[in-house]
């Protein structure tokens, strides 16, 4: 079995839940608070920066010209389609100036990223295996909701975007380079990549949640007690 197939099935639970949580329900209904919405889109913007960042990396550590020619390119894209389209999601919302200079990532988006980059010190691998996630589960959401029609034209273009024929080359070239670097592995680097791709499906979860909650820097004051 190819390394996608295998994750995809061992991290199942993980990975189908995001189609059920209320942030992606609500893009599919129309039923998403605005300003959930606005906040998911500040935070993915933050994280697409680095995304780019790291698919650069990806280009850097790359086994041959032509990988290193396919991650520039994928970075490229994130900069010129993916934040092109953030950009304009701001003008609708009213995002100020303001806003930026006093923004700051969320407790999951800053752990996501962070998390990007401490796999991207392997090498092209572990890059694309943290990497992802993104990709893969974005487009399966896209097509999950091809059949939605939200009155909202905002949201009606993000499913559009995810679940485009554009968009699934992308993400089918990406899982087609995956199983090859996957492949005839050791156990244990096998498990290594595993471990990079599900904490980025773990992380996908938390960043609707994210959004939903809108999480901020604060903590539980109350301690909870423990029965002996």
């Amino acid at each position: 079995m190819s390394f996608c197939k295998e994750v995809r099935e061992e991290f199942k639970d993980v990975w189908e839940s995001s189609f059920h949580h209320p942030f992606v329900t609500g893009l599919a209904d129309g039923t998403l608070p605005e300003d959930v919405f606005r906040y998911y889109v500040m935070q993915d913007s933050y994280y697409l920066t680095h995304f780019a960042k790291v698919q650069a990396l990806g280009a850097v550590k790359a086994t041959d010209l032509e990988m290193t020619r396919s991650f520039a390119h994928h970075a490229e894209q994130t900069c010129v389609a993916e934040l092109s389209l953030h950009e304009s999601f701001m003008q609708i919302l009213g995002v100020t100036e303001a806003e930026w200079e006093a923004f700051e990532p969320s407790p999951s988006a800053y752990a996501y990223v962070s998390h990007m980059y401490r796999a991207a010190q392997g090498d092209v691998a572990d890059v694309l295996a943290a990497l992802l996630p993104c990709y893969w589960l974005y487009y399966e959401i896209g097509v999950h909701l091809q059949e939605a029609t939200p009155e909202n034209p905002i949201y009606q273009r993000w499913i559009s975007t995810y679940g485009s024929e554009w968009f699934k080359t992308l993400v089918e070239e990406q899982k087609d380079r995956m199983d090859k670097l996957a492949m005839d592995v050791s156990s244990a680097r096998l498990k290594e990549l595993k471990t990079h791709f599900k904490r980025s499906a773990y992380y996908e979860w938390h960043f609707w949640e994210q959004a939903w909650t809108q999480e901020k820097w604060t903590v539980n004051r109350e301690v909870p007690t423990y029965e002996r």
